[in-house]
């Protein structure tokens, strides 16, 4: 459900609310309880990305990412003389 901002023009109250798309917009100020508010253009919703999928090594097959941990040695801490 997207959030809406709306402005008073009689008393500059400003506010959002959440309201289904479908909704009409609101015309009563909470405020001073006149009709005079005005539905503001917002920014929006941003886009979320969550979960897998988004990455091109998401993908990748199971017997590449298990190659690839055969492939990984673990490092040998040895000391020059």
């Amino acid at each position: 459900m997207p959030t809406y901002d709306y402005k008073c023009e009689n008393c500059d109250h400003t506010f959002e609310t959440l309201q289904t798309m479908s909704a009409e917009h609101l015309k009563t100020c909470p405020e001073c309880k006149k009709e005079s508010l005005k539905r503001l253009i917002g920014a929006g919703a941003g886009l979320l990305f969550k979960g897998s999928g988004f990455y091109q090594t998401d993908y990748r097959s199971k017997s590449y990412n298990s190659d690839k941990k055969k492939d990984k040695k673990p490092s040998e801490n040895k000391k020059q003389s």
